[in-house]
């Protein structure tokens, strides 16, 4: 068996690039939700209260203990006076519920879990021209269906993710070129296919499809008619035969590739780092 960092390959080349993002409110298949409860940005920074509660997704929020060169906490906790409380979560669920214990002043939202927020009332609109550095974001980030609600921003975007295809290079032989190594592919590896527990899962297969069954007319992975959604989790259903584990926490896929038991599947760039 080769060390750790050689055994895993990453197939950035072939990952489906799907922005962490979740269909409009509005789709073809459901119906439309009523607007989110009428609550007004702040129209100034006001008093500080001492503290600030935060639930982030790992990596997002740290303090050194991980890499002493890596403290993004201490400076803002010297510079503001404000102690940072740092609570991780693991999934998008998780975070969803632990804003609505109403504890938290702020969360790393995943586009699987903003609009269930804004529209349930658990967070605040933002103004935007009280963040001197938001000019700086990308624009393609900003004002988007699953950050904003007719033109109010909910948050601050500060980045993206892909959606990786990874494999164990000491099993999986020969480069994967395609997704459909997973999709519905991969019966040699039956029972060690790994794949993302959640329903955003079913853009993955959606996008996929839009590929390789261009007739569906499938233009956006996030907003499907009935056709197009049935198809996709007739996929998911397909692939099940072969999946030994779905994850929903990334320190379960961590380990299982780790440990052998996954050789193949949907991944996260932290998970390969960590590998």
């Amino acid at each position: 068996m080769t060390s750790t960092t050689r055994r895993l390959g990453i197939a950035l080349a072939t990952c489906a690039a799907l922005v962490a993002a979740c269909s409009s409110p509005s789709t073809p298949g459901g119906g439309t939700a009523s607007a989110p409860p009428k609550l007004e940005p702040l129209s100034a920074i006001g008093n500080g209260e001492g503290q600030l509660n935060l639930v982030v997704w790992a990596g997002y929020a740290e303090d050194g203990s991980n890499d002493p060169k890596t403290d993004w906490v201490h400076p803002f906790e010297q510079q503001t006076g404000c102690k940072v409380n740092v609570k991780i979560g693991n999934t998008s669920d998780e975070m969803v519920q632990l804003m609505r214990t109403g504890q938290y002043d702020g969360v790393s939202a995943s586009g699987d879990a903003t609009l269930r927020l804004i529209y349930a009332g658990d967070v605040a609109p933002v103004n935007t021209e009280l963040v001197p550095n938001y000019a700086t974001i990308a624009p393609f980030l900003k004002d988007k269906s699953w950050n904003s609600v007719d033109g109010q921003m909910y948050g601050i975007p500060h980045g993206w993710g892909a959606n990786l295809l990874m494999y164990n290079t000491d099993v999986v032989k020969g480069a994967p070129d395609s997704w459909g190594a997973v999709f519905p592919g991969a019966p040699e590896y039956k029972g060690k296919v790994t794949a993302y527990d959640s329903p955003i899962y079913i853009a993955d297969a959606a996008l996929y499809l839009s590929k390789t069954k261009p007739d569906l007319g499938i233009k956006n992975p996030y907003a499907l008619t009935e056709d197009q959604l049935n198809a996709s989790v007739d996929l998911l259903k397909q692939q099940h035969a072969n999946i030994g584990e779905y994850w929903s926490d990334y320190t379960k896929a961590v380990q299982a590739f780790e440990s052998g038991t996954s050789v193949i599947g949907t991944s996260w760039q932290v998970i390969a780092n960590m590998l």
